[in-house]
């Protein structure tokens, strides 16, 4: 005997629903094989579904769309912020500049590596500390560092944050439909279950081919196991 499968994707599940649906639109009430409150369910339900997927894709598509210029950016922002430090460690060995000046930066005075800048949390923390450092530096007289400049890096770095924010805002977005939805697939495999269940039940008396054959006519889906396709060839 071929056994039922329940939708286990979102076309699946619309289509199993819809098709429903629409057979129920086909034929009087009182000749339905499944419940009236079943098909109120899925007439309240599946639009909002719909929509809710729909807003979802939208999401994810304006995400990966944002994410090149986002990523493009952070990494002009690294860069920028990488050469800066970079400069000030060779002036510093150079003997052009003290090794205390660090410290306007928060950086370890002792220290010559540049930060690799691994997660957004470092470079927006340390890019900070930079830029008011380097400012409060000049503010005390202090000869400027070069090529680059403060006032660049600073550019790229506000242009980062500015992407920064956006990025998140997007990202989170996109994760509350997403959990919008994971709840919604709960919701309409269990209206699922319930109209296919009416439906066999329907026509649990009738032969199987024929029972199959109006199950099928509903939107249910039924597969033969291996061995049974074997037979049936």
């Amino acid at each position: 005997m071929p056994y039922r499968r329940l939708p286990n994707t979102d076309a699946a599940r619309i289509k199993a629903m819809r098709t429903a649906l629409e057979r129920g639109k086909e034929i009087p009430p009182y000749e339905l094989d499944y419940s009236a409150k079943n098909m109120v369910r899925i007439q309240r339900f599946l639009p909002l579904f719909e929509h809710n997927i729909q807003l979802q894709r939208q999401s994810q598509k304006s995400q990966t769309k944002k994410d090149k210029d986002y990523y493009e950016i952070q990494h002009k922002a690294k860069i920028y912020m990488t050469h800066f430090i970079r400069v000030m460690n060779m002036a510093i060995a150079r003997g052009e500049l003290p090794k205390e000046i660090r410290s306007f930066y928060g950086l370890d005075i002792d220290d010559s590596t540049v930060p690799l800048f691994n997660t957004d949390a470092e470079l927006i923390k340390i890019g900070q500390q930079v830029i008011n450092g380097e400012e409060e530096r000049l503010r005390r007289g202090g000869s400027p560092i070069t090529n680059p400049t403060i006032a660049v890096v600073k550019v790229w770095f506000e242009k980062y944050l500015d992407q920064y924010r956006f990025h998140q805002t997007i990202s989170k977005r996109t994760m509350d439909y997403s959990e919008k939805i994971v709840g919604m697939r709960k919701e309409a495999d269990s209206i699922i279950l319930d109209t296919w269940n009416e439906i066999e039940e329907s026509f649990r008396s009738y032969p199987s081919n024929y029972r199959k054959s109006a199950c099928e006519h509903y939107g249910l889906v039924y597969f033969y196991r291996k061995g049974e396709v074997k037979q049936i060839a």
